[in-house]
């Protein structure tokens, strides 16, 4: 098969099955930060505590994803997914059985371990299946595993709730599917490496940008600070949206949580939308508008009441969601061939955030109560104005 045989060929197939392994997983995962105020009062535990567990499971994904990444940029291991799948069933089985705070942590450290695996590998398996539709692939593969986050809420309030955390026990045979299909997508990202068509496929788009080494660098750091501003303000959200709920509307647990999966929901909705649209439009523009332009609305956020808060944070999901795959893929252009780093990089970077601002917003929570954290965090995407820095990539043959 020619290079350019290669190149026109998007495999829909793998995909779908990557995109259907990221919903599994992210889905799983989400049960933990779903979980919380049943958490909270079984165990008895402070916002700081629950703003550590989500800690433990973030930094453990962030501190691995680059280097697995760069790992298996230089050495490939295709049934790595399936490695990194078992370590998130063991981690699910452990959470529903936990009998202490040391055991969820441990729970935690195992999901985490799982996404340091699953995130750059699948990432990679995206792109080698993109046919040179880089920004739809990745939104594919991301609208997955932002779906099984939206899910993870609403399964939480129908299942766990009523019948208690050991009913998370039942999520492993999602596990076990997600096992079955990251089995098959090892077998063809085998058979690529067998047949040559690996490196083939990788480096589509990877031409180099004609810009500066230090240029190059500035650019990372500047798509580092918008993850930062997006992935903080994300954590806001996802880990303590319920409880603000709770406490400012007087809302029950169940509607919280249903209240959670429409943000997240839109967050899935947002995800799939920007990736194509960066393909056509450019990546630059979309990441001016998603993360600029979400802050008028995270600014009226702290300040409306119930009907207009479920509105206006389907609107943040939505806008906010869209810059992400754009960003992966500015960056994968910014540093040619370097796949597996550019994806650990930027997942391991968001999941960090997302580590950090749980765990400080929760101590911020304690200190000065719920509400405060929005009116602080309504700011952060004002970060937006960084996007101005960043280049035109314009390739050179």
């Amino acid at each position: 098969m020619s290079s350019q045989a290669v190149k026109q060929e998007t495999s829909y197939r793998v995909l779908g099955a990557i995109s259907l392994s990221h919903f599994l997983n992210d889905m799983m995962q989400s049960l933990i930060l779903a979980m919380y105020p049943l958490l909270k009062g079984g165990f008895n535990l402070s916002f700081a505590q629950i703003g550590l567990i989500t800690f433990t499971f973030q930094a453990t994904a962030s501190l691995l994803q680059p280097l697995v990444g760069m790992y298996t940029d230089k050495h490939p291991k295709p049934y790595s997914l399936m490695f990194g799948m078992c370590c998130t069933l063991v981690g699910l089985l452990l959470l529903a059985t936990a009998s202490n705070y040391p055991m969820l942590l441990c729970a935690a450290a195992l999901v985490g371990s799982g996404s340091s695996v699953f995130h750059p590998e699948s990432s990679r398996v995206a792109r080698m299946a993109s046919g040179g539709k880089f920004g739809l692939a990745q939104s594919v593969f991301q609208v997955g595993g932002n779906a099984g986050t939206a899910l993870g809420p609403l399964l939480t309030a129908l299942i766990v709730i009523p019948n208690g955390r050991g009913s998370v026990a039942w999520f492993s045979l999602a596990a076990l599917l997600a096992i079955a299909v990251l089995w098959k997508v090892g077998q063809w990202y085998a058979h690529q490496q067998a047949t040559g068509h690996f490196k083939a496929k990788l480096r589509q788009g990877a031409t180099e940008t004609g810009l500066s080494r230090g240029k190059v660098i500035a650019s990372i750091g500047i798509l580092l600070a918008l993850v930062f501003s997006k992935y903080f303000y994300l954590a806001s959200l996802s880990s303590y949206f319920t409880f603000y709920l709770m406490h400012k509307f007087g809302l029950d647990m169940q509607a919280a949580q249903i209240h959670l999966f429409v943000f997240l929901f839109a967050v899935a909705l947002g995800t799939i939308i920007g990736g194509p649209i960066g393909d056509r439009i450019g990546r630059k523009r979309v990441i001016w508008v998603s993360i600029l332009g979400v802050a008028p609305f995270t600014l009226m956020l702290p300040y409306v009441g119930l009907t207009a808060t479920t509105i206006l944070s389907f609107v943040i999901g939505l806008i906010l969601a869209s810059a992400f795959s754009a960003i992966i893929v500015y960056a994968q252009e910014l540093l040619p061939g370097r796949v597996g780093m550019v994806a650990g990089l930027f997942f391991g970077f968001s999941f960090g955030m997302g580590a950090v601002g749980a765990a400080l917003l929760g101590k911020l929570a304690d200190l000065q109560g719920i509400e405060y954290v929005y009116k602080v965090c309504a700011f952060l995407p004002l970060l937006g104005l960084l996007t101005a820095f960043l280049p035109d990539v314009k390739k050179k043959a």
